[in-house]
């Protein structure tokens, strides 16, 4: 895993090989970072990163200088890994949270600016993001939430969903407020 942009760019971070993870490719990732970086202004940004597995994401929303980022994983090795990077670079803004994330997003009252998820793509329930997301107000004005999922899968039947961006086997799909 390597961090492509910001403060951080160019570090490499070698997560242990038994996590149940699939990281986002460095194309996809670079990708991804450059549309909202003509979209935002990221060190401004309150993030929630949803099945954060080794906090690809959150670590490169760090290094680009976000303000506050909450990841969420249900499991104890992603969980324990991602702490144990942002303590040891000093990344205060992020915070690891281990919670399941469908019970965590039928609780959580805080709005986020972006909402960036990432499920197992054999997940059934990724529909259920969007619509968990939306119905419980958990996007500030103009907030956007981007949903990573298989290139074949189709969420676009959701009524704010605005675009999808393929890269290979993987998508992403963008809802805004």
């Amino acid at each position: 895993m390597r961090i492509v942009g910001g403060k951080l760019k160019g570090i490499r971070f070698y997560p242990p090989k038994n996590l149940p993870v699939r990281p986002t490719t460095d194309l996809a990732k670079e990708a991804l970072f450059n549309i909202l970086q003509n979209l935002y202004d990221l060190d401004t940004l309150q993030i929630l990163d949803l099945f954060s597995g080794t906090g690809n994401i959150s670590l490169e929303f760090a290094s680009r200088g976000a303000d506050k980022i909450i990841s969420v994983d249900k499991n104890f090795g992603c969980y324990n890994y991602l702490k144990q990077i942002a303590l040891d670079q000093n990344l205060i803004q992020i915070k690891a949270i281990k919670a399941d994330v469908f019970k965590f997003l039928n609780q959580e009252t805080n709005q986020y600016d972006l909402i960036f998820a990432d499920p197992p793509y054999e997940l059934s329930s990724i529909p259920e993001i969007p619509i968990l997301v939306f119905e419980r107000k958990l996007l500030n004005k103009n907030g956007m939430l981007i949903v990573e999922h298989q290139s074949m899968q189709d969420l676009s039947q959701h009524p704010n969903f605005k675009e999808n961006r393929k890269y290979g086997y993987s998508s992403f799909s963008f809802f805004e407020n």
